[in-house]
């Protein structure tokens, strides 16, 4: 791997903290992760200082902690330069319980349509129009044709959207599947921003996952670069295969040669959009 990747400024958009032994688990949690899965704060800290990552969005995780933010909300504290998140709420959750997540950091809430489903949402439109006043963000991960079904939800609002993990298309259907056509579109509306990450979750390859590549640069044209955002999904729940950050660098080094374009993915576009200082 070409060494200049871990001097670029680099933002990861996408990471996950889970502490059971400081912060356990919820008795009736769907799954625990457990072994390689856990990524403690200090965990986290080691892998981004290793690589010179000098950021990280923090997503709450459905496993493990479902809508306990607290694991999250204590490693934002203790370095709130270095992290902001993204917090898992109930629909109905108040105008009071979102604002005061904000000033602890934290810069919009994460839907998990792959596990919970399209019908989850259902009554969520208040909670879209709430996150719209706090200029917060819905961070959702859908997969397939999912996004057709929940785009009704964003039509008339001005909430700004987080797509994760390139929408988790289904790569047998090909580029002009409905699902991936409609997260084009959103793409071309200028209303949202993808991230380039997951691709153990729905590619058929292993690393470097070439048949996926057709499809990042359909996104990357579809939502410009600028709208694109780099992550490593770490510490991979339930991959059904090893991850390792150093190839996902090295893979976004092989896509993105130019460093500019790095840098814009990477590091000025989250940095702006974010907050970073």
């Amino acid at each position: 791997m070409d060494p200049q990747i871990l001097v670029d400024p680099k933002i990861d958009t996408h990471v996950h903290v889970l502490d059971p032994a400081r912060f356990p688990y919820r008795r009736d949690t769907h799954y625990a992760p457990a072994g390689q899965e856990l990524g403690t704060p200090a965990q986290l800290a080691q892998v981004m200082d290793a690589y010179g990552t000098r950021h990280a969005l923090l997503v709450g995780p459905n496993s493990g902690y479902g809508l306990d933010n607290r694991c999250m909300l204590d490693t934002i504290a203790r370095d709130p330069a270095r992290y902001k998140g993204i917090a898992v709420v109930r629909n109905d959750a108040s105008l009071e319980e979102l604002r005061r997540l904000k000033d602890a950091g934290v810069l919009g809430v994460a839907w998990n349509v792959t596990h919970y489903g399209v019908d989850h949402y259902r009554d969520a439109k208040p909670l879209v129009d709430k996150l719209a006043a706090l200029d917060m963000f819905v961070d959702i991960q859908i997969e397939h044709a999912q996004i057709v079904a929940m785009m009704p939800l964003f039509e008339h609002s001005p909430v700004r959207l987080l797509v994760d993990h390139c929408g988790r298309p289904t790569l047998a259907d090909g580029l002009d599947a409905p699902g991936f056509r409609a997260l084009r579109e959103l793409g071309a509306s200028g209303r949202a921003y993808v991230k380039l990450s997951g691709f153990v979750k729905f590619s058929q390859e292993p690393a470097p996952y070439r048949d996926t590549w057709p499809f990042v640069r359909a996104l990357i044209d579809a939502f410009t670069l600028d709208r694109c955002l780099w992550a490593s999904d770490w510490p991979y729940l339930r991959a059904p295969s090893r991850v390792d950050y150093g190839v996902l660098l090295a893979l976004a080094l092989e896509l993105f040669p130019d460093a500019a374009d790095r840098r814009t993915l990477m590091w000025d576009t989250p940095r702006a959009l974010f907050g970073f200082a």
